[in-house]
């Protein structure tokens, strides 16, 4: 299994601590509030702060607390219909439990 929280226990504040809960992070700039759950097939972490969403660098860190350095997981941009936004600073990190995430070449990035 890929999916698992590894940050310190003494964050976390609910939850069973693995593959559900809830955690506040001392993130690389600031608390970050944490809220994870591996159900209805996707793994699934929100990531949020008070007065701005999360920057890259805080995602990434989050990444990293749950799963490992090679394992793709994404961020989505939902058609308008489907989107929610219950915390305006509020960002999330999906990754189906069955299924591989397609990505793009990389050269289509950037030059390495």
């Amino acid at each position: 299994m890929s999916f698992a929280y590894r940050g310190d226990p003494t964050w976390l504040r609910d939850g069973d601590g693995l593959l559900n809960g809830f955690a506040m992070v001392a993130g690389p700039f600031r608390e970050l509030k944490v809220i994870f759950s591996s159900e209805g097939g996707w793994e699934h972490v929100s990531v949020s702060t008070p007065g701005r969403c999360p920057n890259w660098d805080e995602m990434s860190f989050v990444k990293d607390l749950f799963w490992h350095s090679e394992d793709t997981v994404m961020q989505l941009h939902p058609p308008k219909s489907q989107h929610v936004n219950v915390h305006p600073n509020c960002l999330h990190l999906w990754r189906p439990v069955n299924g591989e995430i397609l990505l793009p070449p990389t050269w289509m990035v950037g030059p390495k």
